[in-house]
């Protein structure tokens, strides 16, 4: 899967020892941020990642931050974007199957390197379910458009 992986200068070491992971998973690992640690504003990442989704240059994206909650609200004013924050790994697959998720948010503060990886792992394994869970996406999607999903997505 190609998956587009972004940090902020808080996330930057645990996305490069993402990374590392991914990659040895068979993964295609498009890093779209800088992973040095210098400063770097959240909304950048998660801007570049969100972009990359919505014009298909990735599957799916991973973006990391000191508590994942900055890149969430981020990511998710891109157009298309269905971003999750997820602190263990069932949160990590209901994000998937449920919600069908295309952005993975983590926090490099709060979680442990090997859950990240753990999270990360569940989280692209999952499935979406579809079925009953489709209409709540319609939904999603005319609130994304600026329509009241009451009103019949």
């Amino acid at each position: 899967m190609k998956i587009g992986l972004g940090a902020d200068h808080r996330g930057a070491n645990s996305a490069r020892l993402l990374q590392d992971r991914l990659a040895s998973m068979g993964h295609e690992v498009v890093v779209l941020s800088t992973l040095t640690g210098d400063t770097c504003d959240y909304p950048i990442p998660a801007y570049a990642v969100g972009t990359a989704l919505r014009e298909k240059k990735i599957e799916r994206g991973v973006l990391i931050c000191g508590t994942g909650i900055g890149m969430c609200i981020a990511a998710n004013k891109v157009q298309g974007v269905r971003a999750a924050l997820a602190h263990d790994e069932l949160s990590a697959e209901i994000s998937r199957s449920h919600n069908d998720a295309n952005i993975l948010c983590l926090s490099a503060d709060l979680l442990g390197q090997r859950l990240i990886e753990k999270i990360a792992e569940t989280w692209l394994a999952t499935p979406f379910q579809g079925g009953r869970h489709e209409r709540r996406l319609a939904e999603i999607n005319a609130i994304e458009q600026g329509r009241d999903p009451a009103r019949g997505a």
